[in-house]
This record gives structure tokens, sequence and C-alpha cells, in this order.
């Protein structure tokens, strides 16, 4: 019996040397790809720095949890594929958590911010309401939240779509009077008019009812990534950082 404890015992060594006894990977840095073209929660400052509610939310998280990451700003669609084919371990970029993106392969934490999409126009427009779109074109960035609320009222309201890559470009279409309107994500869309100086307008009453923001994986493998994640979350929630981070940026 004594011999039989002795070999258990050697065996579970064995394991634990090989396993790491289910301590975190140690030394690893993590990369995590983002989007910082979306103000205020990831963009670059007057310093060239990353900042940003996401950047800022990783960071606690990441101290808090005690995980090494490097930050890649690689653009949306870049960002995605670079998760997709294993040149990042994550991503962090305002991205909506959709059953739709679940069943494509996205791996999503719990959500650490919710947002609605809304509409906006040029600051001279006399376009009020989804009505006033009917025959014209409308701008939205490819795979965003924006985009699918749009799509999802276009045959309704009987109107056109066109497809950028970034926020930018399709503000630029819309107040050189190529396109009518545009959708995005309310915070983002509020802070780009406010910070931008942009003349255009939120459309009042254009909110949809949106949904969470979600930390993101493509490989289960990097399960640990998430669960760390939503760790530290509930803990910088706990002890105030999550809304010293909100109020820095939001107010």
């Amino acid at each position: 019996m004594k011999k039989l404890i002795l070999i258990v015992l050697c065996l579970a060594m064995v394991l634990c040397v090989f396993t790491g006894c289910g301590k975190k990977d140690e030394g690893k840095v993590w990369i995590i790809a983002t989007d910082t073209v979306f103000k205020p929660f990831e963009y670059t400052d007057a310093n060239g720095e990353f900042v940003g509610i996401d950047v800022d939310i990783l960071a606690a998280i990441a101290a808090d949890q005690g995980f090494e990451y490097e930050l890649r700003s690689l653009g949306w669609d870049a960002a995605i594929a670079a998760c997709q084919s294993g040149q990042a371990d994550g991503m962090i970029a305002g991205a909506s958590i959709t059953e739709e993106r679940k069943n494509t392969g996205w791996i999503f934490s719990d959500g650490y911010y919710n947002a609605t999409q809304c509409m906006a126009v040029s600051a001279d427009s006399s376009i009020a309401s989804f009505e006033d779109l009917a025959g014209l074109t409308v701008a939205v960035k490819t795979g965003t939240q924006g985009a699918a609320y749009a799509e999802s009222l276009k045959d309704q309201y009987g109107f056109e779509l066109a497809y950028f890559e970034d926020s930018p470009t399709m503000y630029q279409a819309v107040i050189g009077g190529q396109h009518v309107a545009c959708f995005e994500d309310t915070p983002i869309m509020a802070a780009s008019i406010k910070d931008g100086d942009l003349p255009l307008k939120i459309v009042e009453g254009s909110e949809n009812e949106g949904g969470d923001y979600g930390f993101a994986i493509f490989n289960s493998a990097n399960q640990e990534l998430v669960d760390m994640f939503n760790k530290g979350l509930a803990n910088i929630i706990a002890n105030g950082k999550y809304d010293e981070i909100l109020a820095k940026y939001l107010g």
C-alpha cells in the first residue's frame, strides 16, 4: 500500500513539473490587438501613446492579475485577422458581444461596457429621422455594430449602404457630402464630434438598445487570458478603479 502511495506521489510530482501545477505561464507576453481610431476607448494621444478606456482597463486588469502583454494597433479588420491566424492572442477594441460573432468563433469575456449605436448627419442637414433616408446612401464601418444596426433598418426605410474601413474616413464622407449619414457606437460618435470639432450632429432618438463590449479571443487555447480578464475586471470594479477610468474619459 505504501509503495502504491509513493508511486502516485511521484507521478503527481512529474505531472506538476510538466503542467506547472495550474500556475500561470510565467514569462509569457500576451499579444493584444486593437484599433486605435476608436476614441475614447482606444486612440493615440499627442505624444504618440496609446490611451483610452480600453487601454486603461486592460492595463489595470493586467496589473491586478500579474500578466504581461504587448498592445498592437492593427485596425479593426486586421486585428480580427491577426487573432484568427494566431499572430495575436486576444483583441480589445470596443467589440460588441453578439450571438452572431460567437457563432463564428469569437470567444468573449464578460461585458465591460454597455454601448448603444446611433446615426449622425452633417451639422446643417435637414435629416431628422430614418424616414428621411429613403433613396439615399448611408456610410458605415465594415464589421461593426453600427453597420449591423444600419443593415437592420435599410430595407424598412429604403436607403443604401457604403462601407468604410475606419471611422475617420466614414465621417469625412458625410462631412464632404458623399453620403448623407453614418452609423457608429454612440460614445465614439459623441467623442469624435466633440474632440475633433467635426461638423456633425447625432440625430435625436436614433439610438438603439445597445449591448456590451467584450474582450475577445479566437482560440480556446487562450482561455486563460479570458479567465484572467474576467477576474481582473471583477476586482477593478469592486475596488473602484473601473469607475475611475470611466470618469477620466467620460466625465
